[in-house]
């Protein structure tokens, strides 16, 4: 604890604490050691929170609203504590977020082996449910004896500093080592500030590049998380002005630009705008920026049609900069875009291409319009009840949500006029992330307002850290779309002819036996008031719009619960596919149907070689 509270990270010489303290739950594998250090000292803030998941989770929010510069600890005991954090390290790590795990472990001394919690193995007796995590780790140790945190401990800052390399980062200290005394060097208890470098790409590479966008008639730019997490988003804005090369974004890059810039076309690939999938399906050239292409982003392989299109791909990871056989530039994304526009020189495109995107940017606002429109329908659609946030929030005010339908309609609809006021935990897109995730953003940026959306699935996950912020009085807005099950997979569940099997909340039918009888009697807001919550009950988007009203004049956490119709949610667009797959034999005509258009789909996925 002491050599963590000493860490700092430094980037254009702005300087910042890296550790923002550290979250846990207490077990007997790491009460006596981790717990009395924390207790001894109290300039490392410790946060007690009631999920490990939901620990790291926070930890993970922290770390994407402070741009990868500053992150917490999280400590477990051994035992299902430490394997309560396996998810969410495997969405740090696929989200490329630093997080550090401190789970204790088994008796280093082996005395009095097998101890409870103890996972046995007749092939070795070193290993623990610990190393469950090494698949899900950017690095990994356990130190079996006190004097090996001495080099561990800087491999350990290495990783979570690391721009390229950076995710979980997993410390198995045994319990009874850490209750040991060791004569450690005072040196390693001295301030170190680790540089966050901005690496320039080749310039071979880079000339290679320009060359390749001058040459091209239809060039597009797909903005991934890179470009805020380098603090890219003024360079890029002002690339785009000067080039009029059109911009579709990620999840992780919506915000790149403001929505409504003329250049702006929007959400890219299976949950894409009518314009950003059209400008994919033509481009002769793609700039990849800080994006590591998922499946969504290229819709399965669909969304880039020209027979002879080409990848430049800038990102900090080499690993990802060969995607699609592209042409790597290697480096951080601000300073690759500053070396690129100027090798560009006065190269435009030309002004047809930049008048259409103009006009692609202006019609889909004109739908997003429409669809935040409320109908006179009983119960209103998630667009609508989105539609209505949207308008209400402060442009600095931050939007979080990880899972179910909303994802979809959030990266289509969604009006983003600030940097990081879209977050989005899509890379894992793990349930029960949004609560704990949001409280993370909120720790990380206490001025902005946070507005947390999740579906009644994800709500059921994890609402535990609602307590967790009324403890430390972070006020979170949580939006609660009730739609009495799993409306994603369900909509999902009935494109490919399984009509919602197994994804309502209902009673088992006595006579069918099935899971279709009538809806359960779930309270869900009774629920979040008995964790403390100040909860309001919509139900139209009037009475929402009332509720938001109400609940900005709080100062503790609030549940808005809304329900929703799950059957009307915005149609995909163009190539706005993805590849789920649909069974090859089946008696369902439903099922058959689904197959046919499965096989029709597929044909147009692309190998990039």
């Amino acid at each position: 604890m002491e050599y963590l509270k000493k860490q700092y990270s430094e980037r254009d010489g702005k300087e910042q604490l890296f550790f923002a303290g550290c979250f846990g739950i207490f077990g007997h594998g790491n009460l006596a050691g981790f717990g009395q250090a924390l207790q001894q000292t109290p300039d490392f803030r410790y946060y007690l929170v009631r999920n490990e998941q939901a620990a790291v989770h926070t930890a993970v929010g922290y770390a994407k609203m402070k741009n990868r510069l500053s992150t917490f600890a999280c400590t477990s005991s051994i035992g299902p504590g430490a394997t309560n954090m396996i998810t969410a390290a495997a969405g740090a790590t696929v989200n490329r977020l630093p997080v550090l795990l401190m789970p204790g472990d088994l008796f280093a001394q082996r005395t009095v082996a097998p101890v409870l919690q103890q996972l046995e193995s007749p092939l070795s007796q070193d290993i623990s449910v610990n190393d469950c995590f090494k698949p899900v780790s950017k690095y990994w140790d356990r130190i079996n004896r006190p004097e090996q945190l001495i080099t561990s401990l800087p491999e350990v800052m290495r990783v979570l500093t690391s721009p390229a390399d950076t995710g979980a980062v997993t410390l198995c200290i045994p319990q009874d080592v850490q209750a040991e005394a060791y004569d450690f060097p005072v040196e390693l208890f001295e301030k170190r500030v680790w540089h966050i470098p901005r690496p320039r790409p080749d310039l071979q590479a880079l000339s290679r590049a320009a060359a390749w966008i001058r040459s091209s008639k239809r060039p597009l730019i797909i903005s991934g998380g890179g470009v805020h997490y380098s603090e890219a988003e003024g360079v890029l804005r002002d690339l785009v002005h000067r080039t009029g090369i059109p911009v579709a974004e990620t999840f992780a890059g919506k915000g790149s630009l403001p929505y409504d810039d003329p250049h702006n076309l929007g959400a890219a690939g299976a949950t894409g705008t009518e314009g950003a999938n059209a400008f994919s399906s033509e481009a002769d050239l793609v700039i990849g920026i800080g994006t590591r292409y998922s499946d969504f982003t290229t819709a399965s392989k669909t969304a880039f049609q020209d027979r002879g299109v080409r990848f430049i791909n800038i990102n900090i990871t080499e690993f990802d900069g060969h995607k699609h056989s592209g042409l790597a530039l290697t480096g951080d994304a601000k300073v690759v875009l500053e070396e690129l526009a100027e090798a560009l020189g006065g190269y435009r495109v030309a002004d047809s291409y930049r008048n259409k995107a103009a006009e692609y940017n202006r019609s889909w606002d004109e739908k997003v319009t429409r669809a935040y429109q409320a109908d006179d329908a009983d119960l209103p659609s998630q667009a609508e009840v989105l539609g209505a946030l949207n308008e209400f929030m402060k442009p600095d005010d931050v939007v979080v949500n990880a899972s179910g339908s909303a994802p979809g309609d959030l990266h289509k609809l969604w009006r983003t006029r600030s940097s990081k006021g879209f977050h989005l935990e899509y890379g894992y897109s793990c349930m029960g992330y949004e609560i704990s995730g949001g409280l993370g953003a909120k720790m990380a940026c206490p001025d902005r307002d946070i507005y947390v959306v999740l579906g009644d699935g994800g709500y059921l996950m994890m609402p535990s850290e609602i307590i967790t912020s009324l403890q430390e009085g972070y006020k979170l807005t949580i939006v609660l779309i009730d739609n009495n099950g799993f409306a994603s997979i369900g909509g999902l569940s009935k494109s490919i002819g399984s009509e919602g099997f197994g994804t309502r909340y209902v009673y088992r039918d006595k006579q069918s036996g099935k899971l279709e009888g009538e809806p359960l009697p779930v309270d869900l807001a009774k629920n979040a008031e008995s964790l403390g919550a100040r909860v309001f009950r919509a139900k139209d988007v009037a009475s929402f719009k009332q509720a938001l009203r109400e609940a900005g004049r709080e100062e503790r956490t609030t549940v808005i619960h809304i329900p929703t119709v799950p059957e009307r949610k915005m149609a995909g667009y163009g190539y706005a596919w993805w590849d789920v797959p649909v069974a090859e034999v089946s008696e369902s005509e439903q099922v058959q149907e689904a197959r046919l258009n499965y096989v029709e789909q597929k044909k147009k996925q692309r190998y990039f070689l």
